[in-house]
């Protein structure tokens, strides 16, 4: 899209607030700093608070204590839980959670709570961005109304954009400055201010002609993958069935120079974006009579993976003569993909609820997730146990569920009775490693 600037364009922002200092709010938070702006970052919890001000540490694996530390003492980085300090700022980023209700339908307390908490300390000149994942539509007609309530008119004394967050926590190749962004406008002056706020900190800057078709791009992007995961995970079990290797056929179709992009199957979907973004589209999309059967059967297929691999885990003992029930199972990674401590969502911790609820007892081992960490819908009161030669003797079998570079493939295939590969770790065949 073509911009012709206008004088919007020059107003200078000097200040950033952002709010929801996470996986997403942290290193944008740390970027801006880097670009000498100032920013104030907000969050409710204290221990991040704390952990950022007082001790100078990063919470999260892949942002370094370094980086921290250097941004704290340029004096550009200040933190805090009081939002009246939003008044503060030439412009405000919300990076808040999106999650689904238990009926699968967008859940945006975070949002629309933070909303009323900062609208009382809006002033004019300000421009207000939303970068959480949410349906198209939401930035119009769910934090427009609320600032025009305000007694503001958007485009004049205040803008409103949308720009979706594209992190990728773990992947040394991409940086929040080297990824391109996405910024849509509520106006074209707001897509203006938008794009000047961006291009302080982001190489490249790709403006879209509105806040809607921003939303449908983000959603568009994990939904592509969330359904070639759905299809790769169906043809694993198809592959299983008649006894073939899905890695094999994965590594030969990879040859193909063009029409194939290699998606790899695991024990299930897990993050932050995946196995929740693409039913805010299905949600929405009934709102105008449509059906998103893609996206639906994705899901259906993507969610059964976990009792899959626990089938797999059952046939596998039986045939050692071993039941599941009373049996030790080590689930090796906790985090939803490797080299990150990140949990959300993980299918780790599902595989986890149903070898308890069939009776196993359950352990794990997770270099980056040292203790089970607080989670909404669950809970095991233990620590990630250190992978010995006791250790690993002791279980009748590990469920290798998080890849993570980290660990010692060859010393975990030495010291283990079984293993369950859900990851495709273990090439060739093995007496007691069983793919799943």
């Amino acid at each position: 899209m073509r911009l012709e600037w206008s004088k919007c364009s020059k107003i200078d922002i000097n200040s950033v607030g952002i709010i929801g200092l996470g996986y997403v709010g942290l290193p944008l938070a740390l970027t801006y700093v880097e670009a000498d702006v100032k920013v104030i970052g907000f969050d409710i919890d204290d221990d991040k608070i704390r952990t950022l001000l007082t001790h100078k540490k990063s919470y999260i694996k892949h942002i370094s204590d370094e980086r921290v530390q250097a941004s704290v003492e340029k004096g550009l980085l200040d933190v805090t839980g009081d939002f009246s300090r939003i008044s503060e700022v030439d412009a405000i980023v919300l990076c808040l959670p999106t999650p689904l209700n238990q009926y699968r339908e967008p859940n945006l307390t975070f949002v629309t709570s933070t909303m009323e908490r900062i609208l009382p300390f809006f002033k004019k000149g300000q421009v207000l961005s939303l970068e959480s994942t949410t349906y198209p539509g939401t930035t119009e007609e769910v934090l427009k109304p609320k600032i025009e309530a305000q007694g503001f008119t958007i485009g004049e004394d205040f803008y409103l954009v949308y720009s979706p967050e594209r992190e990728d926590p773990g992947n040394p190749e991409f940086t929040t400055h080297t990824i391109p962004k996405i910024v849509g406008g509520s106006t074209e002056a707001c897509l203006e201010i938008g794009v000047t706020l961006y291009e302080k900190i982001i190489k490249e800057v790709v403006p879209v002609s509105s806040t809607g078709t921003a939303e449908l791009t983000k959603l568009l992007e994990n939904i592509y993958r969330a359904v070639n995961i759905g299809l790769v995970n169906e043809m694993k079990i198809v592959a299983d069935k008649m006894g073939i290797d899905i890695w094999e056929v994965i590594n030969a179709a990879s040859t193909k120079p063009f029409g194939y992009k290699a998606f790899y199957p695991g024990p299930g979907w897990g993050g932050h974006c995946i196995p929740i973004d693409p039913f805010y589209l299905t949600w929405k999309a009934k709102e105008y009579g449509i059906n998103t059967r893609f996206i639906e059967l994705s899901g259906e297929v993507n969610t059964m993976m976990p009792q899959w691999v626990i089938h797999k885990v059952m046939d596998a003992l039986n045939d050692k003569e071993k039941s599941l029930k009373g049996a030790n199972i080590l689930v090796l990674g906790l985090a939803y993909k490797k080299n990150v401590d990140d949990t959300r969502e993980s299918p780790s911790v599902m595989l986890m609820e149903l070898l308890r609820e069939k009776g196993a007892n359950v352990f794990y081992s997770d270099p980056f997730v040292k203790t089970f960490p607080k989670m909404r819908e669950h809970f095991f009161d233990l620590d990630s146990i250190e992978l010995t030669e006791g250790s690993l003797n002791r279980m009748d079998c590990v469920l290798l569920s998080t890849d993570h570079d980290h660990f010692d493939y060859e010393f975990i295939l030495q010291h283990s009775k079984l293993i369950v590969d859900t990851r495709g770790v273990y090439k060739g065949h093995y007496q007691h490693v069983v793919k799943a």
